[in-house]
């Protein structure tokens, strides 16, 4: 298989306030997207975070523009070929619409969500002019070597990005998990049998990932 290479793009960061992160206490995270360099095309996993009065009251992003993020890994918004988005929450769609004509990847479930659960997302980001949406109903190779795998939990529609690259499987884990110390804790509990981890898990941990990385941590989880 030719070389394909997964890059992270950095769109900035915003702050979950202390009702959300169970600590009493504010936190900054980050907000990541992934660019999957394929010898068929790019593809973009997240485009970044829409705005909203409200959510920036609630939230307080500090964005970087979809083009300026890009340019930083090497790209433009005109190399991009397909978007997948991990789930339509506001802060993983946001560069949608300046992505128009493009096959965006959504499990038929999340799409249905957005469009009828009030406050799931941002409707401006989901039926916006140009769209093209591709609905899976579960799992789906969309590249060679380019798989996509349902992870519900976050929200019912939530899926994840399965990478074969010349030097092992890589898998984009979205927000399957805020942070990869909380992914590690459910492959213990999954290998262990003690407490509960999600059902796909083993399905996951069949591919035999090197790496996996996530949309609101830097850290990465190796085995």
């Amino acid at each position: 298989m030719s070389e394909i290479v997964v890059r992270r793009v950095d769109f900035g960061w915003f702050v979950r306030p202390a009702e959300e992160t169970g600590t009493g206490a504010d936190r900054v995270e980050p907000t990541l997207g992934y660019l999957i360099e394929h010898p068929a095309g790019r593809i973009l996993v997240d485009t970044g975070m829409g705005g909203h009065p409200e959510v920036d009251a609630h939230y307080r992003p500090r964005r970087v523009p979809l083009g300026d993020a890009l340019a930083t890994v090497g790209a433009t918004i005109e190399d991009i070929s397909y978007v997948v988005n991990c789930h339509l929450h506001f802060d993983h769609c946001g560069g949608n619409p300046q992505l128009a004509g493009r096959p965006v990847f959504t499990q038929r479930t999340e799409l249905a969500l957005a469009r009828t659960v009030e406050w799931h997302t941002l409707p401006e980001l989901i039926d916006h002019a140009g769209v093209r949406y591709e609905e899976l109903d579960g799992a789906a190779e969309i590249l060679p070597g380019v798989r996509i795998v349902p992870t519900p939990g976050h929200t019912d529609g939530h899926q994840s990005v399965v990478v074969t690259a010349a030097d092992g499987t890589m898998i984009v884990a979205g927000q399957s998990h805020d942070q990869a110390t909380a992914f590690t804790y459910d492959v213990l509990a999954h290998r262990t049998g003690i407490g509960a981890s999600p059902a796909w898990m083993e399905t996951l941990l069949a591919f035999d990932p090197r790496r996996i990385v996530f949309a609101h941590d830097n850290a990465v989880w190796t085995p």
